[in-house]
């Protein structure tokens, strides 16, 4: 029988959890997690997920900020107002919303955020402390990922996984994830031959490549774990919208093959959020 990993069902009690933990610190008489949001232009997804991000936040008593800048702003107005918020003490975590314009410089503006207040898990310093095993602060989708397998006690210990995409938001971050679980890890992309046999030979699939149902469910292999991470938006005459949200997995195929998979919308999507606020109060403790 195939488990579905409800993440938004378990984003929800760990959402739960962060707002426990900010009362009692907030009961104690100390100020609460403060995160800034600094967002560029007008790009209407990007408007999506900030606003999200700023009601989950009112919702466990996270202090919210967001920066809202001119798409013409320039590098230098960025980094200052980065640099602004490095200093500034309401504030323990910094998230810039990805994409930025295409004249910004996102790697230096990453760089720029001070590594303790790196809410997202970009800075170079961070990732370095990811790959070397040291307790730092991890992208959200990633970690949630690994939260999810963890609270619904999915075994990694000695497992081979196949993480598909090599993304530095996700690709990347993951396998080291599940490398430092002592999974045996393949990283596949666009490059990699022979993709179908890779993925039947895995014990666990992340798949986040960005191409709506690209892995076939004839391909999983019988009792996998099947995470999926994609978000596609496909032609639908049928739905009142004209389309409906596929992943990178086809959904009805793998879940009649697969041990545990993950569901799209309502899988890995809401524990990303619900991480971030796990990241923000882990900051304001570690500043404190």
């Amino acid at each position: 029988m195939t488990t579905i990993l409800d993440g938004k069902q378990l984003s929800q009690q760990i959402r739960a959890e962060v707002a426990a933990s900010v009362k009692t610190m907030t009961s104690a008489g100390q100020k609460p997690p403060g995160l800034a949001v600094i967002i560029v232009g007008d790009n209407k997804a990007s408007r999506v997920y900030v606003n999200s991000k700023k009601k989950a936040c009112e919702e466990a008593g996270i202090y919210s900020r967001e920066i809202t800048l001119d798409g013409q702003t320039t590098q230098a107005g960025l980094l200052d107002e980065i640099r602004r918020l490095n200093q500034d003490p309401q504030i323990h975590g910094i998230l810039l919303q990805l994409p930025l314009p295409s004249h910004l410089n996102e790697s230096e503006a990453l760089q720029t955020i001070d590594p303790r207040k790196d809410v997202d898990g970009f800075h170079p310093v961070n990732v370095g402390y990811l790959h070397l095993g040291v307790d730092t602060f991890v992208p959200c989708t990633p970690l949630g990922v690994m939260e999810m397998l963890k609270r619904y006690k999915v075994p990694i210990e000695g497992k081979t996984a196949l993480v598909i995409g090599r993304s530095n938001i996700v690709g990347k971050p993951m396998a080291a994830l599940l490398t430092k679980a002592n999974a045996t890890v393949t990283v596949a992309h666009s490059r990699t031959r022979d993709l179908p046999a890779l993925i039947s030979g895995a014990d666990i699939i992340v798949a986040g490549l960005g191409k709506p149902e690209f892995v076939k469910g004839e391909w999983v292999k019988p009792g996998s774990v099947v995470i999926d991470v994609g978000i596609n938006s496909v032609d639908d005459p049928a739905s009142a919208k004209g389309y409906r949200l596929v992943g990178d997995v086809e959904f009805e195929p793998a879940a009649q093959r697969a041990g545990y998979i993950t569901p799209v919308p309502g899988g890995v999507g809401p524990m990303t959020i619900a991480m971030l606020l796990a990241n923000t109060l882990k900051a304001k403790e570690k500043l404190s």
